[in-house]
C-alpha cells in the first residue's frame, strides 16, 4: 500500500470516527480517558435534537405545520458557526451566513415570521397533504402526528444538519494535522491543505455567491411578480399576459420553472465542495496513485446531504405542480416549453436566439376553440 492510499483510507477512518464517538458522547458512552475537548460532532447534534422536539411540539400545539420553514435559514448557519478553527471554516460560515440571512429576509417579506413567533403563513403544501391528496392515509390524525415527527420535523432538522456537515469535515481535517486523537485508526497528520482561493476552495466560494445570486434574483422574480398580480386583482383590473396565466414566466423563470430552487440545491453541491477541498492534501504525497485518490476523496459521507436535498426537492417539485396545474390549466403548456430544474437545451437556445413558442402556443390553443 502506498502513502496516498494509506492517507487516504486513514482520512475516511477518522471522519467515520468522530461521527461514532459524536454520538456516544450525547448518549453517555464516551469511554475516553482523554482530557475532554469541544466536539463539534456531539454539540452540533445535539442542538439538531434540540430544533426537532422544538419543531415537532410547536407545530403540534399550534397546528401550523410550518415551523421547519422558519429555521431552514437558521440551523446550517448556527452549525456552521459551531465549527470554525481556521480560515476555510470561517470562510464557510461566513458564506452560510450570507445565504441564510437573505433567505431569512424573503421567508419575512412573504409572512413567514409574525408574533408570536409560532404563528405566521404555513406553507400551502401541507394542508393539501393533510387532507389525503397526497396519501389519504394522512387524514387519520394519530397517521398525520407521526408524519409530523417522523419527516416533517426529524426528517427535515436532520436534512439541514447532513447539508451544513461539510463544516464538520473541514474542522476535523484541520484538526488531525495539529495533533493526535484518541481514536482507533492512524490519524492524517502533516496532510492538511489550507484554504485555497486559486484552488476548489475559490471554486466553491464563487459558485456558492452565484448560486445564492441566482436564488435572490428568482426570489426577487417571483415576489415582484405575485405583487403586481395581487395589486392588479385587488384593484379590479383586467390582467392580461402572464397575469392572466397566473404564474411567472419571465425573468430566470423563462429558463427553469423553478429557478429559485435550483439554486438552493446547488448551493448546497457547492458548499459540499469545501469538505473535498479539506481533504484533498491526503493525496499530495505520492504521484503514483494521486488519480484514483483524487477521485476517491471526491467522495465523503457528507454528500448525502445534498443527494437527500435534491430527493426532497424533486418530490417536493411534484406535489407543488400538481397543485399548480389543478389551479392554472395554462401551466401545462409551460411544462412543456421549460425545464423544472435543468433547461429544456433546444427551448432556451431558441429564445435566446429572440424567439419565442408563445405566440404558437396561443395560436394553436386559438385554433382549437375556434
Amino acid at each position: 500500500m502506498t502513502m496516498s492510499s494509506a492517507l487516504t483510507e486513514d482520512s475516511e477512518c477518522y471522519l467515520y470516527t468522530h461521527i461514532i464517538t459524536g454520538i456516544a458522547s450525547i448518549v453517555g458512552h464516551n469511554d475516553s480517558n482523554a482530557e475532554k475537548e469541544y466536539d463539534p460532532y456531539s454539540s452540533t447534534m445535539v442542538a439538531c435534537l434540540f430544533f426537532i422536539m422544538l419543531t415537532f411540539i410547536v407545530s403540534t400545539l399550534s397546528k401550523n405545520y410550518s415551523q421547519v420553514d422558519k429555521l431552514w435559514s437558521i440551523t446550517p448557519v448556527i452549525y456552521s458557526w459551531m465549527c470554525i478553527t481556521d480560515t476555510r471554516t470561517l470562510i464557510m460560515a461566513i458564506l452560510a451566513t450570507i445565504w441564510g440571512g437573505r433567505l431569512t429576509y424573503n421567508f419575512y417579506r412573504r409572512g413567514g415570521y409574525e408574533w408570536p413567533p409560532w404563528s405566521g403563513d404555513e406553507d400551502y403544501r401541507w394542508a393539501y397533504v393533510q387532507k389525503g391528496e397526497f396519501m389519504m392515509i394522512l387524514t387519520n390524525p394519530i397517521v398525520w402526528n407521526i408524519f409530523n415527527f417522523v419527516f416533517i420535523s426529524f426528517y427535515q432538522m436532520v436534512l439541514l444538519w447532513l447539508i451544513a456537515t461539510p463544516s464538520l469535515v473541514a474542522y476535523t481535517m484541520a484538526h488531525s494535522s495539529s495533533k493526535p486523537q484518541d481514536i482507533d485508526c492512524e490519524t492524517p497528520h502533516g496532510v492538511y491543505a489550507s484554504y485555497n482561493p486559486i484552488g476548489l476552495d475559490g471554486i466553491a466560494t464563487l459558485l456558492f455567491l452565484l448560486f445564492v445570486l441566482m436564488e435572490s434574483i428568482a426570489d426577487n422574480q417571483q415576489y415582484a411578480f405575485q405583487t403586481e398580480k395581487y395589486r392588479q386583482k385587488n384593484a379590479g383590473e383586467k390582467l392580461t399576459g402572464y397575469y392572466a396565466d397566473g404564474f411567472c414566466q419571465s425573468g430566470l423563470y423563462a429558463v427553469l420553472r423553478k429557478p429559485n430552487y435550483a439554486a438552493e440545491q446547488s448551493i448546497w453541491i457547492a458548499f459540499y465542495l469545501f469538505g473535498v477541498a479539506s481533504m484533498n492534501g491526503a493525496v499530495e504525497n505520492d504521484q503514483a496513485e494521486i488519480y484514483n485518490n483524487k477521485l476517491k476523496l471526491w467522495w465523503n459521507w457528507t454528500a448525502l446531504g445534498w443527494i437527500l436535498l435534491v430527493s426532497l426537492f424533486y418530490s417536493s417539485g411534484k406535489l407543488t405542480e400538481q397543485i399548480t396545474l389543478k389551479k392554472y390549466p395554462l401551466y401545462k403548456r409551460y411544462q412543456k416549453r421549460v425545464g423544472m430544474y435543468i433547461p429544456f437545451v433546444g427551448p432556451f437556445i431558441w429564445k435566446m436566439l429572440g424567439n419565442s413558442g408563445d405566440d404558437n402556443d396561443d395560436a394553436n390553443t386559438a385554433k382549437k376553440q375556434t
